[in-house]
């Protein structure tokens, strides 16, 4: 009985198998796939630095989430007409992650509103005018037309 040990590769046959496996996995990936993971990641980073799972509470970072947030909007405009039903879920989470930044930033949310954004923020309010109400006199509720 003999123990036969695959031969060893040395440094270079490692190397160049190691290029010719990244090549075809660069061959074969697509530029959709790529976002579509950088949208997942910013919205998992997003979750920690809003302190969302258990055991992250020390890492809330309201600035941190809100670029999570910019940065998984701008994205998924990009695509978003190629996921189809799973755009869904997207728009869901980042739902989630604005209201856990208002929340966390004093009720201010990210500039564009929705997950679909707008582009700006909502337009300022006049304190004190007549008939406002307490939200509204506070400049922080936006009520269309006025």
């Amino acid at each position: 009985m003999t123990d036969q040990q695959p031969p060893q590769m040395s440094e270079e046959e490692l190397r160049a198998a190691y290029e010719q496996q990244l090549e075809e996995q660069l061959r074969t990936l697509r530029v959709e796939d790529v976002i579509v993971q950088t949208i997942v990641t910013l919205v998992n980073l997003g979750g920690r630095r809003a302190g969302l799972a258990p055991g992250t509470e020390n890492e809330r970072d309201p600035e941190q989430l809100r670029l999570s947030i910019e940065g998984a909007k701008a994205l998924l405009g990009v695509i978003e007409n190629e996921l189809g039903p799973d755009a869904a879920a997207i728009r869901d989470a980042l739902s989630q992650l604005q209201i856990a930044y208002a929340q966390l930033s004093g009720g201010t949310p990210p500039a564009g509103g929705g997950p679909q954004g707008g582009g700006g923020q909502t337009p300022p309010q006049e304190p004190g005018q007549p008939g406002a109400g307490p939200a509204q006199s506070s400049g922080r509720l936006w009520v269309p037309g006025q």
